[in-house]
């Protein structure tokens, strides 16, 4: 293993860590404990490290322990510095799960070199500046974090899995409407306008059994429809309704996984009056019905 990427000091019950591809590593942290625990890696300035905290919550510690970043559940952390070392020296809190990307801007170069002017510190001013940005965890991107986390493999198959899936976070991470160009949009930049999305995401969320129209939601937040629509797809890479279908689903297996409810409440608890609704939906997400996914996590 090379030098930049040796694990120290790491409970190793709870951590690990894979080598997907040439260039490319996934670590995952399960602090199921009741106190914080660390997780502390020698990384070199040539990875762009992504975290995404899954459950609870995680500091990134800078500078020997003089400043730290926080990253909240259902947030990400993107950092790349070409010009000095950023080891990975994360504080996991008490019950608290993170999954870490990192892949040398090589190969990063390799993955989106047609797309790299939209990628914000690939372009010809930043490439050589440090990057920071922090974001949101989508649904889709919350579904296969915790398939990163929670899986259940062969080892023949677990390589190939774990290539698929970190390939399939990157690009949920970097998704963007083909017909946005943020460059040319004010929207982002109307920091009003933005709360006023987040709030709708929030009211979809926490009504999402009986969601408002997309009309009323606009009244709601106090935008109109068209912005609405395009701010929703900037800001969440998704339409408002096709993110609220990803969220009940990932609701829906959670709650599946507790088994503290049978198929058919489960299905009333995201919103669908008929369990054959909710059925349909739960197969046509994971290609698999509520039932069989129950059995397999026997």
């Amino acid at each position: 293993m090379n030098k930049e990427i040796n694990a120290k000091n790491v409970a190793q019950s709870t951590f690990e860590e894979i080598k997907v591809d040439e260039g490319v590593w996934v670590l995952t942290f399960k602090n199921d404990e009741n106190i914080a625990q660390s997780a502390a890696k020698d990384i070199d300035s040539s990875y762009i490290q992504f975290h995404f905290c899954v459950k609870g919550d995680t500091k990134f510690i800078f500078n020997q322990g003089r400043y730290a970043l926080d990253i909240h559940e259902e947030n990400s952390l993107l950092l790349y510095n070409p010009q000095r070392e950023l080891p990975i020296n994360l504080q996991v809190e008490p019950n608290s799960w993170i999954v870490s990307i990192l892949i040398s801007i090589q190969k990063f170069h390799g993955l989106f070199s047609s797309e790299a002017d939209h990628i914000s510190f690939l372009n010809d001013e930043n490439k050589d500046k440090k990057y920071y940005k922090d974001g949101v965890i989508s649904p889709s991107m919350a579904i296969v974090l915790n398939q990163l986390i929670n899986y259940n493999l062969n080892s023949s198959i677990k390589d190939i899995y774990f290539k698929g899936k970190t390939y399939e976070l990157l690009s949920l991470y970097f998704n963007r409407s083909e017909d946005a160009d943020i460059e040319q949009c004010p929207f982002l930049v109307d920091e009003a306008n933005v709360i006023k999305i987040k709030n709708a995401k929030d009211i979809i969320v926490a009504r999402m059994a009986e969601p408002p129209s997309l009309q009323e939601l606009a009244d709601e937040i106090g935008l109109s429809l068209k912005k609405l629509k395009e701010g929703f797809k900037q800001i969440y890479g998704d339409s408002v309704f096709s993110f609220l279908f990803d969220y009940k689903m990932e609701v829906a297996r959670k709650l599946l996984e507790a088994g503290e409810d049978n198929v058919n409440e489960v299905g009333h608890k995201v919103g669908y009056s008929t369990s054959s609704h909710f059925i349909a939906a739960f197969k046509k997400k994971y290609g698999t019905t509520p039932k069989k996914y129950i059995m397999s996590l026997s």
